[in-house]
């Protein structure tokens, strides 16, 4: 149990569920909030992370990307601690979980009347199960090519916080694309950080994520603006919504955010990234918290 519980990777799960958290929170303040449909949001956002930390332990494992080079904490399949058969046949489980906690959600928030949303969930679903899985898995995985920010910024913000906000609500509202960018942004700077960690090791094994392309230089400024764009995106979401001086208390987290970026921009050495990499995730989740939490007061 304790190989499978480390192979789940639970540090990452705090960031999966940024947007779930500031969704709920900003169903709340519209005094749409229910608990059944947090519930399953988060449950099916924690199969859906935990699938992408499994998929992607057994498509960096058995391509050899993840080996003695890497820097960053050992992977189940490089340790040899679970079998490529053993990972693979769990990839299918919790495709297969996460496929079934969609659906009880969707059917729960919409009902079986309203087919085209249901149809339209299922497919968003069905869409991240395969995100998740060809991130390494495959000749064509994406996140050799660069294209991993796209769809983190896609999953973990615009679809985490929009979608997952009408679950709730019913209702479209298009301010809502400034919480939902600045979430996804700020995951897409766990990405960063990670890649630029990993520039040397990925090389070798011609993972061309897009600090490999750039170089560091350039990913780093890439890397202030993955948060400063935030920023300026969550006080145009409060200036749309101004209630309380209590809705700045996101500056909190950020304050910190700032203090990393500091050390990022200074930084030359990429084992430094590592310890960087899990204060991003808390302090974006402490984001959304702060963010729900003003809105709420």
């Amino acid at each position: 149990m304790k190989k499978w519980i480390k192979a789940a990777r639970l540090r990452t799960l705090p960031l999966s569920l940024s947007g779930i958290i500031l969704a709920a929170f900003i169903a709340a303040s519209q005094q749409s909030f229910e608990p059944l449909i947090f519930i399953f949001s988060v449950l099916t956002a924690v199969l859906f992370q935990i699938l992408s930390n499994f998929a992607n332990d057994y498509g960096d494992g058995i391509k050899g990307t993840d080996n003695e080079n890497r820097i960053g904490p050992q992977r189940a399949l490089q340790s040899g601690e679970i079998t490529p058969k053993a990972m693979k046949k769990a990839v299918y489980i919790t495709a297969l979980l996460s496929l079934i906690s969609a659906v009880v959600l969707v059917i729960y928030s919409f009902g079986f009347n309203r087919f085209v949303h249901v149809s339209i969930y299922l497919i968003l679903g069905l869409a991240a199960i395969v995100a998740a899985i060809k991130y390494t898995i495959g000749n064509k995985a994406y996140g050799y090519f660069g294209f991993g920010d796209i769809f983190v910024l896609i999953f973990f913000g615009l679809v985490s916080v929009i979608a997952g906000t009408y679950l709730y609500t019913h209702k479209l509202d298009w301010t809502l694309i400034f919480p939902a960018l600045s979430v996804g942004l700020l995951s897409v700077a766990v990405l960063n950080l990670n890649n630029m960690r990993d520039m040397d090791s990925d090389k070798l094994v011609q993972k061309n994520t897009l600090p490999v392309k750039w170089g560091l230089q350039k990913a780093k400024k890439y890397h202030v603006l993955l948060l400063v764009f935030p920023f300026f995106f969550t006080q145009a979401y409060i200036f749309h919504h101004l209630h309380s001086l209590w809705q700045w208390l996101f500056m909190i987290p950020y304050f910190f955010l700032f203090i990393h970026l500091i050390r990022v921009i200074k930084t030359e050495s990429a084992r430094q990234f590592d310890p960087e990499l899990k204060k991003v995730a808390i302090l974006t989740f402490l984001y959304a918290l702060f963010f729900g939490l003003g809105m709420i007061l």
